[in-house]
């Protein structure tokens, strides 16, 4: 049994799963923080599952890109409970766990979060075969950009996330062949992230607990102002 942890936006979510079935699943959006709310949601996911702790045998994090402190949130999370129970720890993209959530073949699959500032985290995938493929590599462009690019396809395109819900004006008024993704599926689901680090576990896929980070692509307003005003260091 797999634990899939998603706090790399708004939405918190959490889910355990087999390789071949999803056992429980709790995803919400509300005003509290993802570390008020995280380990509560684990304790009651695992009542509801019916599920031991001992019965979990890894754990999937989602890793970004997203929000800087819901990502640390979430994977310093895995990490602990990874460590205490003995058990290995797989990152899993946040984009393409977006993109896994709505099975639309024929057609690519977009991504989009909020990067700050009228960017956005974005990917490209398309399913090929019943597998998820990766079109364009997670990146921050700008959503204009990213809609033009994208108009110019040949074929249809989904687009979901938070960032889609954002510039939803924009993705509307783009016309076809761009579309914005029904509500069911346009947010995260831990679902995903816990079916994804099931196939990637298969394949031998995993990561060291103590090194695994965050995909941040780039760096935080923080950073960048401690930057300009104190200079870049040698």
């Amino acid at each position: 049994m797999l634990l899939a942890i998603d706090t790399a936006t708004l939405a918190s979510g959490v889910a355990l799963a087999t390789a071949d079935k999803l056992v429980a699943e709790i995803i919400v959006q509300t005003k509290k923080t993802h570390s008020e709310r995280l380990m509560p949601h684990i304790e009651q996911l695992l009542e509801l599952g019916q599920v031991a702790k001992e019965d979990i045998t890894a754990i999937a994090v989602s890793i970004g890109p997203g929000s800087f402190t819901g990502l640390r949130i979430g994977l310093a999370t895995a990490k602990a409970l990874a460590y205490v129970w003995r058990v290995p720890v797989v990152g899993v993209s946040t984009l393409a766990a977006l993109a896994y959530a709505c099975p639309a073949p024929n057609s690519l699959l977009c991504p989009l979060l909020d990067a700050q500032k009228g960017n956005v985290y974005q990917a490209v995938y398309r399913w090929e075969a019943g597998n998820l493929i990766e079109i364009t590599a997670p990146r921050v462009i700008a959503h204009q950009d990213a809609i033009k690019e994208l108009k110019e396809q040949p074929l249809p395109v989904m687009m979901l996330g938070e960032g889609a819900v954002l510039f939803q004006e924009a993705i509307v008024a783009a016309g076809s062949p761009i579309e914005l993704a029904p509500p069911h599926v346009i947010l995260p689901r831990a679902g995903s992230v816990a079916l994804l680090g099931h196939q990637m576990l298969a394949q031998g896929i995993n990561d060291d607990a103590m090194t695994l980070e965050p995909l941040y692509i780039r760096r935080s307003e923080a950073e960048v102002l401690w930057e300009q005003r104190h200079g870049a260091c040698v």
